[in-house]
């Protein structure tokens, strides 16, 4: 219960505290967006569906495990996750948040590989982000090409 409380903590934590300004993510949602995003209004629940995948993910890995490695990498996963809207919109260049999106998906894809190895439960949990950061880091590129 104690880790399921504080994983649950910790990750509000870095949600709350990685997230950009008002004044800052209003520059990103003045941007261009391709035209063939029209799922955009979903987004947000996408990602309130992953995030879930990863507490479920982190528990039943941590449960499963005990292993303090596992939930650093899950940690190091959600800081890069929640980073990426910041980072652009401080340094206002997609193109940084590009970078962050693929150093996601391949952190994310080892952390998988890692998981794998003790839950295969936490691995299925991992699967929708590994599925959706291509599509996102693809929108942010395409954002890149058309907000010169």
């Amino acid at each position: 219960m104690l880790a399921a409380l504080l994983i649950l903590v910790v990750m509000a934590v870095i949600t709350v505290g990685l997230n950009p300004r008002r004044d800052e993510f209003r520059w990103f949602l003045q941007l261009r967006r391709p035209a063939w995003l029209t799922f955009e209004r979903w987004i947000p629940l996408i990602w309130l569906v992953i995030y879930a995948c990863f507490y479920a993910s982190a528990l039943i890995s941590w449960n499963a495990s005990f292993r303090s490695d596992l939930l650093a990498g899950y940690l190091l996963l959600l800081v890069l996750v929640q980073s990426y809207t910041l980072v652009i919109c401080r340094t206002r260049r997609l193109r940084n948040g590009t970078a962050i999106g693929f150093i996601g998906w391949v952190w994310g894809l080892a952390l998988a590989i890692a998981v794998a190895l003790v839950s295969p439960a936490g691995w299925w949990l991992l699967l929708p982000y590994l599925l959706w950061s291509p599509v996102g880091t693809l929108v942010t590129w395409q954002m890149q090409r058309i907000n010169r």
